[in-house]
């Protein structure tokens, strides 16, 4: 048998010449390969089909109305919210898209869609287990001291926020400068526990959304107790990628893009956390008037 000679390096492999002769039936070329270039399938976002949005209450709720058809969930069951101002907000969502619908930016929408499908099945508890987990590695929790200036600017504005946290619900965290998860006592948790557990079961997703946001239990809660603004908190959020981009630039484009799709996002948490908890104050007054 004939062997060809492979030299690779200094190394020398022997591969027998049959591998080399194929028959020439046996070799297919696909010129759809050399011709055309891959390319990854996305589907094209919805045309706007309607011309007017509207809300209609309907059962002491509110439901959005696209041209007189009323807008549904994934799952097909009506939208309905428990307030008008939510119910507005929702339609202008509907009401500010163009040509095309990109449901990826209507959050509130979204949000009022999983409070009804419930997709996963999950209770309030459920819920506020998910947004516990968060706060072992809460993002302003970790302080870096590989760079004097950023360790500086966390201690002056990360700080404060902690320690008005732990304050304001009488529970004990401090911060880390190690890579591993924060030391979080049993107490902490199963105070903020009790706290979360106070929120209807709309308003607790809002404040799950806004924590997978901002990685944060802290900065959501400062942003719901109206302490902080929202840009504010987005800002605290990224305070080492800011602080990186102070020193090596920005690109503009996609940082900005970055910080403005987040602040969009905690914003609708925030504004659905509130409409939801004050839709349930007004329930609550009512029926103290009426007694």
């Amino acid at each position: 048998m004939k062997f060809y000679h492979i030299l690779n390096s200094k190394v020398i492999f022997k591969l027998p010449k049959s591998l080399f002769e194929l028959p020439y039936k046996s070799v297919i070329f696909n010129t759809n390969i050399l011709t055309k270039p891959s390319c990854r399938n996305y589907s094209a976002p919805p045309k706007r089909f309607y011309r007017k949005v509207g809300i209609l209450k309907s059962d002491g709720k509110y439901e959005i109305t696209l041209d007189q058809r009323k807008l549904k969930t994934p799952k097909g069951s009506i939208l309905k919210v428990d307030n008008e101002a939510l119910a507005l907000a929702v339609a202008t969502e509907w009401d500010s898209q163009k040509e095309v619908i990109q449901r990826s930016n209507m959050h509130l929408t979204a949000l009022s869609s999983t409070v009804i499908d419930n997709p996963n099945n999950n209770t309030k508890y459920d819920i506020v287990q998910q947004i516990l987990s968060f706060l072992d590695t809460d993002t302003i929790l970790f302080f870096s001291k590989e760079e004097d200036g950023l360790y500086q600017l966390q201690q002056k504005e990360w700080q404060p926020q902690i320690d008005w946290f732990c304050e304001r619900y009488r529970v004990t965290l401090a911060a880390t400068e190690s890579i591993g998860i924060a030391n979080v006592l049993p107490e902490t948790k199963a105070h903020l526990q009790r706290h979360l557990l106070s929120y209807n079961f709309s308003a607790i997703h809002g404040f799950l959304f806004a924590v997978e946001a901002l990685k944060s239990i802290i900065l959501t809660s400062a942003c719901v107790e109206r302490r902080l603004n929202v840009s504010n908190a987005v800002l605290l959020s990224r305070l080492e990628e800011e602080y990186q981009c102070g020193h090596w630039g920005r690109v503009e484009w996609a940082h900005d893009l970055s910080q403005l799709d987040l602040q969009a996002r905690v914003a609708a948490a925030v504004l659905f956390v509130h409409l939801n908890s004050a839709s349930e104050q007004m329930v609550t007054k009512k029926k103290v008037a009426s007694s």
